[in-house]
């Protein structure tokens, strides 16, 4: 007997080890699953507070150039400086109209050619009186 109790007993150690490791590889899979989700929970934060414009190229460059250009030209036709004032807005506007291009967007692309065109034309009669 004493042979089939050590037997049963190594037995025992093996099943108890056996239902160890399971249990320790359900709760590895719980905790795999939940470090899942808390990624994919900071990657969609992340992409709600990432800018979605290009960033790097002339194009990021020239959009800022064409909106300092843009509220300088409003600020100066406020400001009583028209033709220079309508000079700056025209070259704003210009710039986002390129980056309309870069980005193929023809809503830039629309909402920019239309003032910059508008402007001119008050430019031409600005200079050449009409």
């Amino acid at each position: 007997m004493g042979d089939q109790e050590n037997l049963a007993k190594e037995e025992y150690q093996q099943e108890r080890q056996m239902s160890k490791a399971a249990s320790l590889a359900m709760e590895l899979s719980k905790e795999k699953k939940r470090l899942q989700e808390e990624l994919e929970e900071m990657q969609h934060q992340f992409d709600v507070v990432a800018p979605s414009t290009p960033t790097g190229g002339p194009d990021s460059y020239l959009k800022w150039v064409g909106v300092i250009f843009a509220v300088l030209g409003i600020f100066m036709q406020s400001g009583g400086f028209t033709l220079y004032g309508q000079l700056c807005y025209m070259l704003g506007a210009t710039s986002w109209t390129i980056v309309g291009i870069y980005w193929n967007d023809k809503a830039v692309m629309l909402g920019s050619v239309i003032p910059a065109t508008a402007t001119a034309l008050a430019i031409s009669r600005t200079l050449f009186g009409g």
